[in-house]
């Protein structure tokens, strides 16, 4: 039995959030969250398709792109302000996974020794195998006339560096964020250089930038 009371006067101490009204709007917004959410991944994975298919000969168009990803202009749109917004999102995206394996793959290792070597076994490897073509496609469509995301501090410095605090503290360095922002800017810029030679680092490469690394707050 659903009981109306006419002319029935709110009580001024009962939150409408805690209420019949306030369960909808948040069932609403659940719903709408996760209907935005979907459609941002589908964008950003019929996105990364197309870049690593077209590799650096064409950048995809954002008709291309919604097209793929079977959405409006008005869908991306309502995410993204410019095909570059959405070339940044990917970047981030994957830079945050690849955080996300590094400290997995750190938590493995006994020793800041064999941390840090960890560390940038793990960034290195990006320029290797397939993963390198993808990371180079997304790299040349995020470098525009004006500059894109190739310019300035390297996408993944913010994310990567931090995983680095504890092990340089471990080997004695006073100031383990500074220490680790500038292993984090060689690492990535051999990561780079490797990707636009189009050429996998080699194990001496690899020894020589962690010895690198380790000398820095070893010495």
């Amino acid at each position: 039995m659903i009981l109306t009371i006419k002319n029935a006067i709110p009580d001024p101490d009962t939150s409408v959030e805690t209420g019949v009204a306030g369960r909808i709007v948040r069932r609403t917004l659940a719903k709408r969250e996760s209907e935005y959410e979907g459609e941002v991944r589908r964008l950003l994975d019929a996105a990364l398709q197309l870049m690593r298919t077209n590799g650096t000969s064409s950048r995809p168009r954002v008709a291309d792109i919604v097209a793929a990803a079977g959405l409006s202009n008005e869908a991306f749109y309502r995410h993204f302000r410019s095909k570059e917004a959405l070339v940044t999102a990917i970047l981030e995206d994957g830079a945050e996974r690849l955080r996300g394996y590094l400290a997995h793959q750190l938590a493995k290792e006994a020793t800041p020794e064999l941390q840090v070597r960890r560390w940038v076994e793990g960034v290195l490897a990006q320029a290797a195998g397939g993963i390198a073509a993808t990371t180079l496609a997304v790299l040349w469509n995020g470098s525009g006339a004006d500059g894109g995301i190739a310019a300035g501090r390297h996408f993944a410095s913010a994310p990567l560096a931090p995983l680095l605090y504890e092990p340089f503290a471990a080997l004695g360095s006073d100031t383990p964020e500074l220490d680790a922002a500038l292993a984090a800017h060689a690492t990535l810029g051999m990561l780079s250089d490797c990707l636009w030679r189009r050429t996998a680092p080699t194990r001496a490469e690899i020894d020589r930038v962690t010895a690198f690394c380790l000398g820095a707050v070893t010495r």
